[in-house]
């Protein structure tokens, strides 16, 4: 049983990884058991009290990787915890739109942000480990992901505001054909038994499964770019996971406050788009211009909190005494 619990598994011990599962399955468990028992809306203040544990407890897990595993993984773990914060926040605006489309009641609302950040722990966990295998086997494949990300904080750079369409999504189109669909909201069932024409009761998803589905193909959008960003920091496979998913798990609880004053971080994706930039652009210079050296962690860490805190600062101070719109 030692033996097993030492085995190093994608290049870390059995341990570490069942220790995160556990803090995750403890989390979990913790919000919906205890927290939420019931089914209500969160108000802004107890989501930024929420939002403050989960920070508290994902500085705290990165403390104790810079014990386990030393500084450099440290410092890695912050800064793609931090990037995927980030990221995170123009998620609210796309969920905040999906639920609104829906017309989901609030207090609904929590329950289904939970069983779509399960599913992203699964779906981060696949796209991850597919991106560990590209990259063990060609390196090659880090100029693609530094190519892509450029591009992508370019194009964000220059992209003008767009309306989206969620009615238009061809999976939610192909949902709707081929399921049973209700039209009414049944509580807090993704699923529920109906009569048919011919009075036989048959099974439906209900509009708050709907919101789940397209809730979960927004966050694969939104994964193409983080995943291949972190990969941009370090190849650690589980410190690439263990930084999104922290920064996911808060998500759920930082989503009420930030759904109210989205609107205040209107300069934050320009921030986003340049991190993106140099994110990509620092594996070109570390192998093309430093020799194969690593950049240095420290010094990525200040260049990403500083741009992202700089966008938020600037956003924040250029939308004072805006009001906020109905999405």
């Amino acid at each position: 049983m030692t033996e097993f619990l030492f085995a190093s598994w994608l290049g870390t011990p059995v341990w570490f990884w069942l220790a995160f599962a556990a803090l995750v399955l403890l989390l979990t468990a913790f919000d919906l058991g205890v927290l939420h028992k019931d089914d209500r809306a969160m108000g802004i203040a107890e989501s930024l009290k929420l939002s403050a544990f989960y920070i508290a407890v994902a500085m705290l897990f990165g403390g104790w990787i810079w014990w386990a595993k030393g500084s450099g993984p440290a410092v890695d773990y912050y800064t793609g915890y931090f990037i995927e914060k980030a990221l995170s926040i123009d998620n609210v605006f796309v969920i905040s739109m999906i639920f609104g489309y829906f017309a989901i009641p609030s207090r609904f609302q929590y329950r289904a942000l939970l069983w779509g950040i399960l599913a992203v722990i699964v779906l981060r966990g696949l796209m991850i480990a597919g991106g560990a295998a590209l990259i063990a086997h060609a390196h090659w494949v880090m100029y693609l992901f530094a190519a892509f990300l450029i591009y992508t904080g370019i194009k964000m750079l220059l992209a003008r505001e767009a309306e989206t369409d969620i009615g238009k999504n061809p999976v939610l189109r192909w949902v709707s054909r081929h399921m049973r669909v209700t039209r009414e909201h049944h509580d807090q069932h993704f699923f529920v038994r109906e009569a048919n024409a011919s009075g036989t009761l048959v099974w439906a998803a209900t509009p708050l499964f709907l919101a789940l589905v397209v809730i979960n193909l927004a966050d694969l959008v939104f994964a193409i770019d983080s995943v291949p960003a972190i990969f941009s920091i370090t190849t650690d496979t589980f410190i690439v996971y263990t930084s999104n998913i922290m920064a996911i798990l808060g998500l759920r609880a930082l989503y009420f406050a930030l759904e109210a004053m989205v609107h205040r971080f209107h300069y934050l994706k320009y921030a986003l788009a340049l991190v993106l930039v140099f994110i990509g652009g620092k594996i070109l210079i570390a192998d093309f211009v430093m020799g194969g050296a690593k950049f240095p962690p420290l010094l990525s860490l200040g260049i990403t909190l500083a741009l992202i805190g700089g966008g938020i600062g600037w956003s924040l101070w250029k939308t004072r005494g805006a009001v906020s719109h109905p999405h």
